[in-house]
């Protein structure tokens, strides 16, 4: 066990944390969280957990191993940093940058350039026969400040946020405007704990892109819609990204032609752009979570987007799911979209 800290997007306040932590549960590594700060957890783990959140989060943007924690000043940086050994961390004649970032206006007293040189010069002269190189460093060190401390170690990887856009709604072969964003449709699935392997059912698939985020981190997937259109538009765009899938079926959710899945995701119709076929939202997302139910093992986890109007996590609960948490992300003025998760018990 290693101290970690992990950089996490600002695009909402509550989802980077549960993703990152439901990844390290899906993969099974013990983890001890240290602190939580804005936009930054440390935790305690394997140091190898740090390869499979690169592989699988949307929400998080560094991972770094912790060298020291202090007060968000110049002076406690330089005393932390000479109590470090640095040198077990770069090898004769290796070449380093370090660089600082602010969170939001965390700390703004500190000059985040002026921190940098006066670590780099520190850490050139501790290490032997190691050199600056800003534009492609072998090792970088990373210092996040935030909540008045200075998270300081050496980055382990970066999470590439390019391939995401690369499969935006619109960038696609098939579009609807209903389509859900590739980074939602990511942590939605991490939400659901799958482990590569596992079958990942998603009852409304629409435009697949649910299923290609659960694919793309090695889950095979099953897509089912009620809608022909949107089946043969899904079969469209997974094979654009080279998905192969267990089966993409016309089904009505209510009825799911499967018998056993290991994780549901889903985004049931709601807004102008979908269609209910006279079903209201409320209807037809109980009619899925009461079918759903038999497909599903004990332990094993649905996560489900609604409108916040339609108050999912009571209808869950309703039915006998253990609700086990909730994230609200706001869309528009009239739509403020209600991230459930549930476990069947």
């Amino acid at each position: 066990m290693v101290r970690l800290f992990f950089l996490l997007s600002g695009e909402h306040e509550t989802l980077p944390t549960a993703e990152l932590k439901a990844i390290l549960e899906a993969e099974d590594y013990n983890y001890k969280i240290l602190e939580e700060l804005d936009q930054v957890l440390r935790i305690e783990a394997d140091l190898k957990c740090a390869e499979a959140v690169k592989n699988r989060a949307a929400l998080t943007r560094t991972c770094a191993l912790e060298l020291f924690t202090c007060e968000a000043k110049q002076s406690e940086a330089v005393k932390a940093l000479h109590s470090t050994n640095i040198s077990e961390f770069l090898e004769k004649g290796e070449s380093f940058a370090v660089r600082i970032k602010h969170v939001k206006s965390h700390a703004r007293e500190v000059d985040g350039m002026a921190l940098e040189r006066k670590l780099g010069e520190i850490i050139l002269n501790k290490a032997e026969n190691v050199k600056v190189n800003l534009k492609n460093p072998q090792k970088t060190f990373t210092g996040i400040l935030t909540d008045n401390k200075l998270v300081f170690g050496l980055k382990l990887a970066d999470v590439p946020s390019k391939s995401f856009m690369e499969r935006y709604p619109k960038k696609k072969p098939f579009f609807h405007p209903s389509a859900m964003p590739p980074k939602l449709a990511r942590c939605m699935v991490n939400l659901a704990k799958p482990k590569v392997g596992d079958l990942v059912l998603d009852p409304f698939c629409g435009t697949g892109s649910i299923l290609i985020e659960a694919a793309l981190i090695g889950c095979r997937v099953l897509g089912m819609d009620i809608q022909r259109r949107m089946v043969k538009g899904s079969q469209k765009n997974l094979a654009y990204f080279g998905i192969e899938q267990e089966g993409l079926i016309v089904a009505d959710a209510k009825n799911p032609p499967t018998r056993t899945v290991d994780a549901v995701v889903a985004d049931p119709p709601y807004g102008r752009s979908a269609t209910t076929f006279r079903r209201t939202t409320k209807q037809i997302i109980e009619d899925c979570l009461k079918a759903v139910h038999d497909i599903l093992s004990d332990r094993k986890r649905i996560c489900m987007a609604a409108p916040k109007t339609i108050e999912i996590s009571q209808i869950g609960k309703a039915l006998g799911y253990r609700h086990m948490e909730s994230h609200f992300v706001y869309v528009h003025r009239s739509l403020t979209r209600e991230i459930a998760i549930f476990e069947r018990v």
